[in-house]
């Protein structure tokens, strides 16, 4: 779990860094840079964790797994901040599922990060939706969208597995990981639908997805999505 962890805080902390160079103005620099240093406080707050139980630092084993498995990179500043959206909450909702943990300094530590992660859910919703619904990315919103929720899905793990029920069962975790991919896509539903996406098919996601998982949006309200009733963001281009 700890090394886990530690990988998708340093992962974030390069993806976000690397997309600085999109970022169009003070304004949201501010706003990139303040969540890159957040997101090493946390690398940092795992990793003397993981020193102080295990006694060996995590570093080496994150930067092979960073190298194993290297962390994609947005292309453009509207695909930043569908990575920072997505990314971001899939984070956010694999976390929460230790907020209870049974293993207490995980939850010590868990328990601060989310406090922090937080403050800026809403912000990350507001930039995708008030970018897409500018009319300025339509020909590429659905395929960023489609990109980063794979990823943001990546967060939870194999559903079914037994890793996952012996978790549930002891008290490390609350949920499988397809009720976790549940939760998740319920909360981002207002935004997916004020943004004018879609949800793609599970065979087009090309993960293994629980079978009775809900993709419908016909009766969500849209009108509760952060940013659905602003204007068009400044300096979005």
């Amino acid at each position: 779990m700890m090394e886990s962890q530690a990988y998708r805080e340093l992962a974030a902390a390069q993806m976000f860094g690397y997309g600085l160079q999109f970022v169009p103005s003070l304004r949201w620099l501010k706003f990139m840079t303040w969540h890159i240093r957040e997101e090493m406080e946390h690398y940092e707050a795992v990793a003397k964790m993981y020193q102080r139980l295990v006694g060996e630092s995590v570093e080496p084993l994150v930067q092979r797994r960073l190298a194993d498995r290297p962390i994609a990179f947005a292309g453009s500043w509207f695909e930043l901040a569908m990575a920072q959206f997505l990314y971001d909450r899939g984070g956010f909702w694999q976390l929460r599922e230790y907020e209870e943990c049974c293993f207490l300094p995980y939850r010590e530590t868990v328990g601060k990060i989310l406090a922090e992660e937080a403050g800026h859910q809403a912000l990350g919703e507001r930039i995708v939706v008030e970018l897409a619904r500018s009319g300025t990315y339509d020909q590429e919103k659905q395929r960023h969208f489609e990109r980063w929720l794979r990823f943001g899905l990546l967060s939870f793990g194999r559903p079914r597995t037994e890793g996952n029920a012996y978790a549930v069962s002891v008290g490390l975790k609350k949920h499988d990981s397809g009720e976790v991919m549940q939760l998740f896509l319920d909360d981002i539903k207002p935004a997916v639908k004020a943004a004018g996406l879609h949800f793609p098919s599970p065979t087009e996601l090309e993960l293994e997805l629980p079978p009775q998982l809900d993709l419908e949006l016909s009766a969500i309200d849209e009108t509760r999505a952060e940013g659905y009733l602003s204007g068009a963001l400044e300096d979005s281009h």
